[in-house]
């Protein structure tokens, strides 16, 4: 189970955006990095095209580049400081009343779930 997931909230620990929070958009797992909102934004140059109605594509834009996982934290959602994340083994039941186990992410500060 992975310890950042794609809507969390995360705060910036390390690099050039240090202090900065925002939802994570993407989840890159092969290279273990995430794409922050608002956060690592980089000027792309797009070739100059033309859409379906006609109207010029192309130019400069600011796009969110992709930060290293270690350099995020989960927010606390109860103290909205980073915290580090917990893994909880419960108990939980399915319809058909059979007993089954789930891992729940949680705030390592507060203890709340995730």
């Amino acid at each position: 189970m992975a310890r950042i997931k794609k809507g969390d909230q995360v705060i910036v620990i390390a690099g050039k955006d240090k202090g900065k929070t925002g939802r994570v958009l993407e989840v890159l797992t092969d290279t273990d990095r995430v794409v922050v909102e608002g956060v690592q934004r980089v000027t792309k140059h797009v070739k100059v095209g033309q859409s379906a109605q006609g109207a010029r594509t192309g130019g400069i834009e600011t796009v969110e580049a992709p930060i290293h996982a270690s350099n995020v934290m989960l927010v606390d959602p109860e103290t909205k400081k980073r915290t580090r994340v917990g893994f909880r083994v419960e108990e939980g039941e399915r319809a058909n009343g059979r007993k089954r186990t789930v891992r729940v992410r949680y705030a390592k500060k507060s203890g709340k779930e995730l």
